[in-house]
């Protein structure tokens, strides 16, 4: 099996590294419309490999076998070649539809292709219909190399092939699918963002401090992660964005967005991948809480 995975960011890269470190899969390709992004992600890829070999956390076959099976290139140039297609460029109806709507009419691709988008939150029943061929929804997990779900979705005009075969993909690269319905966050989001979004209302209201926060539901409710330190995780635009589509598919108020997350997307300050979000990050010390709050 050949894959394209279109987008090079923190995702789309994860995705296109977990296809490429199992061995049955013949061909992983790492897709965009720009190539300085696109080479630099996959050099991401390759170093991290090359220090978890380093330090004897990975062995040098991972990293020759991912070598061998990873490519990099224009999206136009090599999804023709894919037997699965994943769409992981942003969150935004507009842009996957453009993407995917560009890919379909316009790149020949086989006719048997799979095609998939990864989503956390969005409609797969609005993606399909905007499209002249029917998409699977797919919710991998950050980061993708290492969590084993994989959220398999279908929208109503999803074909049920569509979903047994991902099923199977996903069991051959180590992973362990569910399935789930179309449904705004499917279970994870659902349940997992609006704890997140609780904890920064907590801060908004001084009911305690950063730490204190996340001291109080590591210890307290046994959580590796407090709410506030997975928000920077997930990247806090990623979590307005998957609180804004609950709200709006469900009407319920209790989906509400706090002014202070508005206000760190506004500012830039979107957790791990900008460097400050609740934590300020590449310190000595590592993450340390934000001293703005």
């Amino acid at each position: 099996m050949k894959v394209a995975v279109i987008g090079n960011g923190a995702m789309g890269s994860g995705i296109a590294q977990a296809f490429a470190q199992c061995a049955d899969i013949e061909k992983v390709f790492l897709c965009g419309r720009n190539p300085e992004r696109i080479e630099k992600a996959y050099n991401k890829i390759i170093g991290g490999i090359e220090k978890r070999v380093a330090r004897g956390k990975a062995d040098q076959s991972l990293l020759d076998g991912v070598k061998d099976r990873l490519a990099w290139g224009l999206m136009d140039d090599l999804a023709g070649e894919a037997d699965l297609i994943v769409e992981s460029i942003s969150e935004e109806m507009d842009v996957k539809l453009s993407v995917l709507t560009h890919l379909m009419n316009d790149v020949n691709t086989k006719e048997d292709t799979i095609w998939s988008t990864n989503t956390s939150s969005l409609s797969i029943t609005e993606i399909s219909a905007g499209l002249p061929k029917p998409v699977v929804g797919l919710h991998f997990f950050n980061p993708a190399p290492v969590m084993k779900l994989i959220e398999i979705a279908s929208g109503l005009t999803t074909p049920a092939d569509y979903v047994d075969k991902m099923v199977e993909i996903a069991k051959t690269i180590g992973k362990v699918p569910v399935k789930v319905s179309e449904s705004p966050g499917f279970v994870v989001n659902r349940i997992l963002i609006p704890y997140i979004n609780e904890g920064i209302f907590c801060l908004q209201e001084g009911v305690s401090d950063v730490a204190g926060i996340d001291t109080c539901m590591k210890l307290g409710a046994n959580h590796p992660m407090g709410p506030l330190a997975l928000g920077d995780l997930v990247g806090l635009d990623v979590c307005m964005a998957i609180m804004n589509t609950l709200e709006e598919e469900t009407g319920d108020p209790k989906y509400r967005v706090p002014i202070l997350m508005k206000q760190m997307v506004r500012a830039g300050k979107l957790g791990m991948k900008s460097g400050e979000g609740f934590y300020k990050y590449g310190g000595p010390d590592g993450p340390v809480p934000n001293d703005i709050f």
